[in-house]
């Protein structure tokens, strides 16, 4: 089925979903933010970082500590978010290269297919794509379908020109480019010196308003005025926060804060004032619902695209977790994950249930009341029951899984499959790690060579779902070197 028909028959499904609702449907905000640790909020443990106005969200909602980013680096979580699927069935499975990190190549006609890889690597990797290709449908698609507004704020980081947002659902479309990373966090938001026009230009439909604004708190200003411009109609906005990625840039007198209340591990202080630039901004965001009377209208997921960047602890630590993002532990994946509906997911409530940003694009229908696209696996579960329910309802699934064929950091491509407590990790050169998290939270005792049975059980199921879902997997390298 084509990607106009699927959307055609989705759009009647949505149209008599809707109409036998008696309650005007929600409204909908996802924030996303950038490589936001799992310990870099106050409600996670921080003991450095002020987030009162996040903390919120989970005071008065459900806070997730077994949640999980799709991928451990930012473009293939942002594309399962889309659309509900795992990056591999997508085949995006690294950070998507930009047009200035090219050379000269630009936009190709199409993505590349052909495997790549040095003489002095083992294995040859699937190319990753420059952009997530139109034929997936996107959340904004169906809900625009289903009568929503649909808004976009922030990072995009999926593609190029043509693949941008408001080409793929979204009525309204501010800061979503190809960038990975801001060219700099003040007005005008570019780079004037840079070689490459994209960066001299700066942010896509962001045009610089006030000279030193920060980026955090301009994404806040157009939260707010879509919000304000939809509050009669249901609408969905991400939020999708540049911070707190590289450049670490802040506001001089807000870092000026933290400089007598250094944490035990976590000391920069223009990351926390990062932090609280998001923090900013989801006050404002809380603040404009309660004056508008959208409060119990509006369900708010928070989350981040992966572990937080945990060089030898900076700019954060994410301790207890090992490492940080990019790498296959849990600091590289395990995120925080908050929701809030009031009214109808009930507050201060902890879940351990393990989930992950592909949950989001179900969760959010289920609670449109808007149908699933039926002609495309989509792998997330809905968590609308155990939300409402206070967690008491479960989530009906066994395994979770990431796939990373790249190399990045040794020892090289991996994939990683969550069953109950215990988590496996393949590195296609060879080895594997096996890990009980619920006795080694922070993965020090590699237990594979002392249960082989557990190592053959877990790959097996790896390389089963892998296989189903026609993940495109390393293969040996005939021209390597090293042999």
């Amino acid at each position: 089925m084509s990607k106009k028909l699927a959307l055609t028959a989705l759009a009647l499904a949505c149209a008599l979903t809707t109409s036998l609702s008696a309650e005007r449907p929600p409204n909908v905000i996802v924030i996303l933010v950038d490589d936001l640790g799992w310990m870099d909020l106050s409600c996670q443990g921080s003991d450095f970082y002020r987030t009162p106005s996040i903390d919120r969200l989970a005071d008065e909602g459900m806070r997730f500590t077994n949640a999980y980013a799709a991928c451990a680096v930012c473009s293939p979580t942002r594309a399962a978010v889309q659309t509900g699927r795992y990056p591999h069935r997508l085949g995006v499975t690294d950070w998507i290269r930009s047009l200035f990190q090219r050379g000269n190549l630009g936009t190709p006609e199409a993505n590349p297919t052909e495997y790549v890889g040095g003489k002095n690597q083992k294995l040859l990797c699937p190319p990753n794509p420059y952009w997530m290709e139109s034929e997936e449908v996107i959340i904004a698609e169906v809900l625009k379908k289903a009568g929503y507004h649909t808004g976009y704020i922030g990072k995009w980081h999926l593609g190029d020109e043509p693949w941008f947002p408001e080409h793929q659902g979204y009525e309204k479309n501010k800061g979503g480019c190809d960038y990975g990373q801001p060219p700099s966090y003040f007005d005008p938001f570019n780079n004037p010196k840079h070689k490459h026009e994209t960066i001299r230009a700066g942010i896509h439909n962001l045009p610089g308003r006030e000279k030193g604004e920060y980026l955090t708190h301009r994404e806040a200003d157009e939260a707010e005025t879509m919000i304000r411009a939809w509050k009669d109609e249901p609408f969905y906005l991400q939020v999708s926060h540049y911070a707190v990625h590289t450049p670490i840039q802040a506001i001089p007198e807000v870092a000026a804060k933290y400089e007598d209340s250094l944490g035990k591990t976590q000391k920069n202080t223009k990351y926390a004032a990062m932090v609280e630039s998001v923090d900013d901004s989801t006050r404002q965001i809380l603040a404009t619902l309660e004056e508008l009377g959208l409060d119990d209208d509006t369900i708010i997921l928070f989350t981040s695209d992966n572990g937080g960047l945990d060089n030898k602890d900076n700019p954060t630590d994410n301790a207890p977790l090992r490492s940080g993002k990019g790498y296959a532990y849990e600091g590289g994946i395990r995120v925080p994950f908050l929701v809030r509906w009031p009214g109808k997911v009930p507050a201060g409530k902890v879940s351990d249930t393990p989930i992950s940003s592909i949950d989001i694009f179900p969760t959010v229908l289920e609670a449109a009341e808007v149908a699933q696209p039926e002609d495309r696996p989509i792998d997330g579960l809905s968590l609308l029951a155990h939300l409402k329910s206070g967690g008491e309802k479960a989530v009906d699934r066994e395994d979770l899984f990431w796939h990373f064929p790249h190399y990045r950091h040794a020892p090289g491509p991996y994939s990683i499959i969550r069953r109950g407590n215990w988590k496996l990790i393949k590195f296609w050169e060879g080895t594997h790690e096996l890990f009980d998290l619920e006795k080694d939270l922070g993965e020090t005792t590699n237990l594979a060579s002392r249960m082989p049975d557990k190592v053959k059980e877990l790959e097996t199921a790896l390389l089963e779902r892998l296989e189903a879902d026609g993940a495109k997997l390393p293969k040996p390298n005939p021209d390597y070197a090293g042999k």
